[in-house]
């Protein structure tokens, strides 16, 4: 709870509903300082038109946690933004925690988490550390590409209740029962992003990623009930990325 109204709040102060994720092509490892300097030079032109910065493996793997991406997520909290790191948690509970902990011993505020591995000894342990150091947990609900409907689309059995449901669905009803920070659920899908929605109602803010490059739409997915806009190449990539972000915001203010 305390991230999510952190989130509202910042939003809130920057005007505005847009996640940045800084995510850009491979460069070779001696070139990281390169890769480095051009994921600061976009947080420094595209600051004032976002509200918080996803940051995955595009920059963790070359950068190093308490390296390069340290120095990002504080750069970005000078500029009064929150940090999301998109790492996907999805292992057994011993090794999330430990995770969890590196990750938010670094700064950010939040972390996205796999909730195909359950609770007991999967997810809670992350959810123990979150709420004692107050940071968020975001679940991953539907991915924005084509290949998500071979996972999160498939259909279950719910053992309980002996009826069928989308495996989404089942997730997101797990996502209130665990009271989770957020779910992402990709704009790509927006009849998805619609049907989560009215079982989440507002209790639980949806994050969608996928607008603009991967053919996500600004307005289906704000209809559906996305309330934050995950932006990634459609701004990174982009020659003037200030202008890109600033037209998207101000289109998702409509």
């Amino acid at each position: 709870m305390f991230f999510r109204g952190k989130m509202e709040k910042t939003a809130k102060s920057k005007d505005s509903n847009i996640v940045l994720a800084l995510d850009f092509p491979f460069e070779e490892p001696k070139n990281k300082e390169k890769l480095f300097s051009r994921a600061k030079n976009v947080l420094d032109r595209v600051h004032p038109y976002i509200c918080a910065v996803k940051i995955n493996h595009h920059l963790v793997l070359p950068l190093g946690t308490f390296n390069g991406v340290q120095k990002i997520v504080e750069k970005a909290h000078d500029f009064g933004l929150l940090t999301i790191m998109d790492c996907k948690v999805n292992d057994i509970g011993s090794t999330n925690k430990v995770i969890a902990q590196y990750y938010y011993a670094s700064g950010f505020d939040a972390l996205i988490a796999n909730p195909f591995i359950g609770w007991e000894e999967g997810l809670k342990p992350i959810f123990d550390v979150a709420q004692e150091l107050q940071r968020g947990v975001i679940l991953l609900v539907y991915m924005s590409h084509k290949g998500a409907t071979e996972g999160y689309g498939q259909t279950i059995i719910n053992t309980e209740k002996r009826v069928s449901i989308p495996q989404y669905m089942a997730f997101a009803k797990k996502a209130l029962k665990w009271k989770a920070d957020g779910i992402v659920a990709g704009a790509t899908f927006p009849e998805k992003i619609k049907e989560i929605h009215k079982t989440i109602g507002e209790e639980i803010p949806i994050y969608s990623p996928g607008i603009g490059t991967q053919g996500g739409k600004i307005k289906a997915a704000l209809e559906a009930g996305a309330r934050y806009l995950i932006v990634g190449r459609t701004i990174t990539l982009a020659e003037k990325p200030s202008e890109v972000a600033k037209k998207i915001r101000d289109q998702a203010k409509k």
